[in-house]
């Protein structure tokens, strides 16, 4: 294979239908991804831990170890891997359930398969890791006014009354910055700009962290994501097939209830006694930050 050439997806399907997992797998592989597909909750846990797909596909009701409790079990164990749940349960509580277990999306049975196909899309895409910053260029030396180097042997092009060594006041690294000496349960060390901020919550997108105030909060990965977009358009309206787009990639229609769903976990991790709520509903368009 060539260096160059992008590498066949895996994927963990396990569906007790036979009918629906020889189905699935077939139209999966016909799709370009690699399949590996079991009948149960106990084979998917034993294949995951031998070879870790980038995607699993799990049947919800399954004999023995269903798809909730497999969900659980890799959670608990730190395995981030995305997940695709498959249910015939049409009730938003079972659905809740699933994504509480900590499924990152679900399909409703019957479905299409090109339904399937976008969703999975969409998470691989999401868990794909953001690519590497092309290192930036050195400046061209430029003379000091008096031609003499400074003391690490360049040319000195500070501006008049701009600090001298990293560490001193007012600079990154020194005292005159929260991202010198740190606080307890802040922020750490970081680069100027590195944080976006809005409404009294600080996040850290390279680092994948968040704090309202001096609490740092624990977010999913969607979590995540969807406090990011709005932090990055705090006091605009974004509808819900914005937001779906942006985080998902794919607009669940106007029936579905997983962005209502994700939003209140996120006010749950926000929201404090005797502060003011920072996620606003503006009924039949989406939803909007700001700190009243």
């Amino acid at each position: 294979m060539s260096p160059t050439a992008p590498r066949t997806p895996t994927v963990l399907l396990a569906e007790d239908d036979r009918a629906i997992r020889n189905a699935l797998k077939r139209a999966l592989t016909l799709e370009g991804y690699r399949v590996t597909a079991v009948a149960d909750g106990v084979e998917a846990l034993a294949q995951a831990h031998r070879s870790r797909p980038d995607v699993l596909l799990l049947d919800v009701m399954m004999p023995g170890i269903d798809g909730l409790q497999v969900c659980r079990a890799l959670r608990a164990e730190g395995d981030r891997t995305p997940v695709l749940m498959l249910t015939a349960l049409v009730e938003t509580a079972d659905r809740i359930a699933g994504l509480d277990a900590g499924a990152d999306d679900y399909v409703v049975k019957p479905f299409d398969v090109e339904e399937v196909f976008a969703r999975l899309r969409a998470l691989l895409r999401r868990a794909a890791p953001a690519p590497a910053p092309a290192p930036a260029s050195a400046p061209a030396p430029v003379p000091a006014p008096d031609g003499a180097p400074t003391a690490q042997g360049q040319p000195d092009t500070r501006e008049p009354g701009e600090p001298g060594e990293p560490g001193e006041q007012g600079e990154p690294g020194g005292q005159g910055k929260p991202g010198g000496q740190g606080k307890p349960g802040g922020a750490p060390n970081a680069a100027p700009g590195r944080y976006i901020t809005a409404a009294g919550v600080r996040m850290d997108p390279q680092a994948r962290r968040a704090w309202r105030g001096q609490r740092e909060l624990e977010l999913t990965r969607t979590e995540f994501e969807l406090l990011e977009l709005l932090i990055r358009n705090a006091g605009i309206v974004l509808d819900h097939p914005t937001i779906y787009d942006r985080i998902w990639g794919y607009d669940f229609g106007p029936g579905s209830k997983n962005l209502a769903v994700y939003v209140g976990y996120l006010r749950r991790k926000l929201d404090e006694p005797g502060a003011p709520q920072l996620i606003h509903t503006v009924r039949g368009v989406g939803y909007v930050l700001r700190e009243d």
